[in-house]
């Protein structure tokens, strides 16, 4: 467990990055931060569409830190002018709605940005994308492995990272705790402690954005991973008959519904929601202890709160759970973004394509930039860097658990189907409401398969 020591943290800086990290967060929507101010323009002025010939083309979104993105391509193409890449700055929903179309109708752009997962299966599925295994080799052997996994499918390499990682963390209120007198639980028994000791004083154990629902998903990926470790969600993801009544998925749900019971969240998370930071408002207020979390609230807390962060911020992984078979090292949450090769591309474009991911993606000047965001690049090797920067000690903390972690499982609303991934979300909801009991949620998810 550490705190963030005291540093000098710029507004934009905070700025970039919770605008970077809240485009991926687990549940939320792509680009959730955009600005707007580009929706559908194109860098030199055409209308964006897949480039011909040698020209290669990318969309990507606006808002946060995607400049650091767009920043790359534009030193890609003074640097190679019989190579270009038209850029497509898309918001959010735009983006969503337009990509799964024309990558149907195989009028994708070179380079398709998404958060593997379900997607990326259905792409690989339909011959959409290419096998970049070969070409990307050098590239994939200098990303941390935990992330780099999430691109390959059966043993092939269908997409690679391309901006930062977004662990899921446990935040907590150093002050609250003192004034508790108690420790932060590091077992789920001194969990259920703390929340009967942080009750009876009248504090809200855990804040938690119930009204946003995503992010009740952190709690039962975690328990389900401590319990029964990466394989149970795997089976869901193979599409395995009933692999939802894996005992460790029901025991997750229902120490879920015990931690509601004994107060854990308070009486009113349901009307919480994550987009205006209400959650992390309960916690830099005092009138909630902890919140789980992507790594990007640690940026709103220095915005919204820069006193409380610089002196009384926590951070610290999810409790082991005793007996549980999972490696208390994995984490969840969302590795990064990726790009993909368009199958319907030219040989020239593709080869754009793949000249830029080798030469451009996280080459020194991306990571340069990344780091002054206070983003957490996934590579191999930047221990020196990260010691020296202004948020040295959390992205110490952040960096170490993505390289040390045995297995980094991707948002389980991001890695399932579309369709299935509504239906968890709503039957997760339930859970959390007590309007379900697990077999229900079980038989329902079940369904699914």
């Amino acid at each position: 467990m550490r705190h963030t020591r005291l540093r000098a943290v710029t507004t934009a800086a905070v700025a970039a990055v919770a605008a970077l990290t809240l485009a991926a967060c687990g549940g939320a929507s792509p680009g959730d931060s955009t600005d707007g101010s580009t929706d559908g323009n194109t860098s030199d002025g055409d209308d964006g569409d897949s480039a011909a010939g040698g020209e290669a083309g990318a969309w990507i979104l606006t808002g946060g830190g995607w400049p650091v993105t767009a920043a790359s391509f534009e030193r890609w193409n003074e640097a190679n002018a019989d190579q270009q890449i038209t850029v497509e700055e898309f918001e959010n929903d735009a983006f969503k709605e337009k990509i799964r179309t024309s990558v149907g109708s195989g009028e994708a752009p070179t380079l398709i940005m998404n958060w593997t997962g379900g997607t990326l299966a259905d792409y690989v599925a339909n011959s959409q994308v290419d096998d970049i295994t070969a070409e990307t080799e050098d590239l994939v052997s200098r990303v941390m492995p935990s992330v780099a996994q999430n691109g390959v499918i059966d043993g092939t390499t269908y997409a690679v990272p391309m901006n930062d990682v977004q662990p899921v963390i446990l935040y907590y209120n150093e002050d609250v705790f003192a004034q508790a007198g108690i420790e932060v639980p590091t077992t789920w028994q001194e969990t259920l402690d703390a929340v009967a000791t942080l009750s009876d004083a009248g504090i809200i154990p855990f804040s938690l954005a119930g009204q946003s629902v995503w992010p009740e998903l952190m709690w039962i990926q975690y328990l389900t991973d401590r319990i029964g470790g990466p394989e149970v969600f795997q089976a869901v993801l193979d599409g395995e008959a009933d692999a939802w009544s894996d005992p460790a998925i029901v025991e997750a749900l229902t120490k879920i519904q015990e931690l509601v019971d004994a107060g854990g969240f308070g009486d009113a998370f349901a009307s919480v929601a994550a987009d205006q930071s209400a959650d992390a408002a309960l916690v830099h207020t005092g009138r909630a202890a902890m919140l789980l979390q992507g790594s990007w609230v640690y940026a709103t807390f220095h915005t919204d709160n820069p006193e409380f962060a610089t002196s009384a911020l926590g951070f610290t992984t999810f409790p082991t759970i005793e007996g549980g078979s999972g490696d208390p090292g994995n984490i969840v949450g969302n590795p990064a973004n990726f790009w993909s090769i368009s199958a319907s591309a030219s040989d020239e474009a593709k080869q754009t394509a793949l000249d830029y991911l080798n030469e451009f993606v996280y080459d020194e000047d991306q990571l340069t930039a990344m780091l002054d965001a206070g983003s957490v690049p996934p590579v191999a090797g930047l221990e020196d860097r990260i010691a020296q920067s202004d948020d040295a000690e959390y992205l110490e903390f952040a960096y170490g658990m993505v390289n040390d972690a045995p297995h980094f499982q991707l948002s389980w609303d991001q890695a399932l189907p579309a369709d299935q991934a509504q239906e968890l979300l709503t039957n997760l909801s339930q859970i959390f409401l007590g309007e379900i009991i697990p077999q229900q949620f079980v038989d329902a998810m079940n369904a699914t398969l």
